[in-house]
């Protein structure tokens, strides 16, 4: 598939001998997952990478819609995921604020409500198919999901606790708790970001509040990778630098000039991960199906992380001859289109 946003095509040029052996790797990798698939309170059967903390991926069949359905839509957790008393719940906003503030979730309903469409997905999504391999959790094409997150503009929350314009960052902490030698799962992102008004502490999901998915509050980032999407947040802080927790540095980061394969790249020599590139995905026909002789469909989606997908294009025969694929409506930034 070759999704086009902004005018760009982003087409992968093969033969047929190396297109169909990406195939065959990719269907054996299929093949040992889906056996994978487990029964999970609160879910459909998905493939299984962990129990606690949980990590749950979704198999292809399940994408046949614009929103993923909470009982099928993935998961990942660094930490186990703590148990939180809504009424006892309380959002901490301290740093360059001049009103710090400890917010209810009864105070965060109170503030003007928004929706918004956004793909959701994994910073490891399809890790399995890299080479040389890469240490983390082998995923397949089914870290990723598109929602209706509900909730208050981040912006807003900020403003009542008079956020000081002069800060340029600001660090968010969950209720997940460390485990031994695990480091706290703390994330920054520049204000800019963060005052857009798509970027929510959303308070449903598909108009659910799955604990599991980090809810009462959950940090929605459209357009920027799952990494920044903090669960169960319990802590805003404005300031002036991002934290230097193991979460921002070294880890979620990748090089900025392109290294052989295998080379570690200098830590001088890394950016934070932040917006989703151009992308697609074949959900149907599934590696290694079979079908009987004449035409099928081919299905998949295509995201562009803060941009809208404007075209997608198919080839069949390694990218001689390429067809317009026909697109699902809404158009919008953020959200995929299938």
């Amino acid at each position: 598939m070759a999704p086009v946003t902004a005018g760009y095509t982003h087409r992968m040029r093969t033969n047929r001998r190396e297109l169909f052996a990406s195939l065959l790797a990719a269907a054996a990798a299929t093949q040992v997952h889906a056996a994978d698939d487990i029964a999970i309170p609160g879910k459909r059967p998905m493939i299984l990478h962990n129990d606690r903390p949980e990590d749950l991926e979704t198999p292809l069949r399940y994408f046949n819609s614009f929103l993923t359905p909470v009982d099928s839509f993935f998961v990942r957790q660094h930490i186990p995921r703590p148990t939180i008393d809504t009424a006892a719940y309380r959002l901490t906003i301290n740093g360059m604020v001049s009103k710090p503030a400890q917010l209810s979730l009864a105070d965060l309903q109170k503030l003007p409500q928004f929706t918004v469409a956004a793909t959701l997905e994994c910073t490891g999504n399809g890790r399995v198919f890299y080479s040389p391999k890469v240490p983390g959790i082998q995923w397949g094409r089914g870290a990723v999901g598109n929602a209706e997150w509900r909730g208050p503009k981040l912006g807003d929350v900020l403003k009542l606790a008079g956020v000081d314009t002069s800060s340029t960052w600001i660090e968010f902490d969950g209720a997940d708790s460390p485990v031994m030698s695990t480091p706290d799962f703390v994330r920054s992102m520049p204000m800019q970001k963060a005052m857009h008004p798509a970027t929510l502490l959303a308070l449903s999901m598909n108009g659910e509040t799955p604990a599991m998915h980090g809810f009462p509050v959950r940090l929605i980032v459209p357009g920027w990778d799952g990494t920044s999407w903090v669960k169960w947040v319990t802590r805003l802080t404005p300031g002036t630098a991002p934290g230097n927790g193991f979460f921002m540095n070294p880890g979620y980061r990748y090089p900025k000039y392109a290294l052989p394969p295998g080379t570690p790249a200098k830590p001088a020599e890394l950016e934070v991960i932040e917006g989703m590139p151009v992308k697609s995905s074949i959900t149907s026909p599934e590696d290694q199906s079979k079908a009987a002789l004449g035409a099928i469909a081919i299905r998949g989606f295509a995201w562009a992380g803060e941009q809208a997908i404007e075209r997608v294009e198919v080839s069949t025969d390694g990218g001689s001859r390429w067809h317009d694929a026909q697109l699902s409506s809404p158009k919008l930034p953020f959200a995929w289109r299938l």
